[in-house]
């Protein structure tokens, strides 16, 4: 779920305090910080009470949300350390939301218009979230699998390795040597000026014939397994190849496309529903509505 625009902002804390000896420094003598308190587990009951901030109280379930915040995710950091950042963060939260509160900066109508934006959008984000998860069901990622692996059409592949030089001399040359007998992926490693695969032998692995450049594509799916082929020029160079398998590409598996198959079913449950809400409401566009001559406003 997303993190309103308040905790987002705030998160900036966390990362200060990412910062080795950050809490440690300002914490006043002799206080035991909560950087070194004992790691709060993730299997606590969510109302366990984690810390309290002039007795208001800090719970694993406001850890878990604090969590949730992409700011907060701090890649590198072991579990133990995180869920002790996590505590850090919502006590400079909440000590700084006390502040405001006693400064009555919740009573501006600034704050208030943005606290019922930040509302609806937690409110409609939630909404959506409950109801696409009626629509990803079991039943309906296997049916959308099935109706979409019907669909596909069969696909040649090649499994091939190159190598690339800069002339046409060298081309010829590589491509005579490994036809007198000398190893493909050897002079692949020594010679070859691609990056990416010279340190496989020259390996691309399995491809289909749209996603290589058209002299490379038209080369490779003319020949035969085992066969090497004469240099063949693209706009990176000169190239010498040889095919190692053909196949007709092989239809992913539902486990192999479920996460997609979910993204998709997501999304459209979310796309739907809001298409419906649109439909049934009554909207009204004052005479300053900035949307484009032309443009019909009662539908979506």
């Amino acid at each position: 779920m997303p993190i309103p625009f308040s905790l987002r902002r705030a998160s900036a804390l966390a990362l200060i305090l990412a910062l080795p000896g950050a809490a440690l420094a300002q914490a006043p003598a002799g206080q035991k910080t909560p950087s070194a308190l004992a790691p709060v587990s993730a299997a606590v009951p969510p109302e366990t009470v984690v810390a309290r901030v002039n007795g208001q109280a800090i719970t694993a379930a406001d850890l878990a949300l604090a969590g949730e915040d992409p700011a907060l995710s701090l890649p590198g950091v072991d579990e133990g350390a995180k869920q002790n950042l996590l505590v850090d963060y919502m006590i400079d939260l909440k000590v700084g939301a006390q502040a405001a509160e006693a400064a009555k900066v919740g009573d501006s109508p600034e704050f208030k218009r943005k606290l019922a934006y930040f509302r609806d959008k937690l409110l409609l984000d939630d909404y959506l979230e409950r109801e696409a998860k009626k629509a990803v069901t079991p039943e309906a990622a296997k049916a959308l699998y099935e109706q979409t692996v019907k669909s596909m059409k069969p696909e040649e592949e090649v499994h091939a390795r190159h190598i690339l030089v800069e002339s046409e001399d060298e081309a010829k040359k590589i491509a005579a040597r490994i036809k007198g007998g000398e190893d493909f992926a050897k002079i692949a490693a020594e010679v070859s000026k691609d990056p990416g695969s010279k340190t496989e032998g020259g390996d691309l692995g399995w491809f289909t014939q749209e996603r290589m450049v058209k002299p490379f594509a038209d080369a490779a799916f003319k020949m035969t397994p085992g066969q090497v082929s004469d240099p063949v020029k693209t706009q990176f160079g000169w190239h010498v190849l040889r095919v190692e398998e053909k196949r007709t590409k092989p239809v992913p598996t539902f486990d192999e496309m479920k996460e997609q198959i979910d993204q998709y079913l997501t999304r459209k449950a979310q796309q739907d529903t809001i298409v419906k809400l649109r439909e049934a409401a009554k909207v009204e566009r004052s005479g300053s509505s900035t949307a484009p001559a032309g443009t019909d406003t009662k539908k979506p």
